[in-house]
């Protein structure tokens, strides 16, 4: 996921997640069988800026990433962030959570509504200890 904020994250972070989206766009590009040409022509860009995003890491303009994500009939929350796992990978670091979290992702919508009520209650908890304890 690219970060919301560029000082919340190192650089390293920051490449990484650049090349994970040139990534993405390569691979959706593969699967309908496109030239770099071809997907720059849709976009209206040049192939050579296409082969920027897919390799150097360069990042495109919001508008650009939105065109790009046309022509490849997905959503531009998918090039930058991948798919839910991809997402909880970039921002969360415990494993454990990790797989929480996909168990909580699995649970019927009602169930799932009534632990994410009680995990907030918690967190509002400890928020208001922490802000009390300082």
């Amino acid at each position: 996921m690219l970060p919301i904020c560029y000082f919340c994250v190192d650089k390293n972070t920051i490449m990484s997640q650049k090349n994970k989206l040139g990534n993405r766009i390569t691979d959706l590009r593969k699967v309908k069988a496109w030239s770099q040409s071809q997907l720059a022509e849709k976009v209206g860009i040049s192939y050579a800026q296409i082969g920027r995003y897919e390799t150097k890491g360069s990042q495109p303009s919001a508008e650009v990433l939105k065109k790009i994500a046309e022509a490849l009939d997905t959503s531009v929350d998918f090039l930058i962030n991948g798919n839910t796992e991809d997402k909880a990978n970039a921002v969360l670091n415990d494993p454990e959570v990790i797989r929480y979290f996909k168990e909580v992702d699995n649970l019927p919508s009602d169930d799932k509504t009534a632990l994410l009520r009680v995990i907030g209650g918690f967190l509002r908890d400890v928020k208001t200890k922490q802000a009390y304890a300082s």
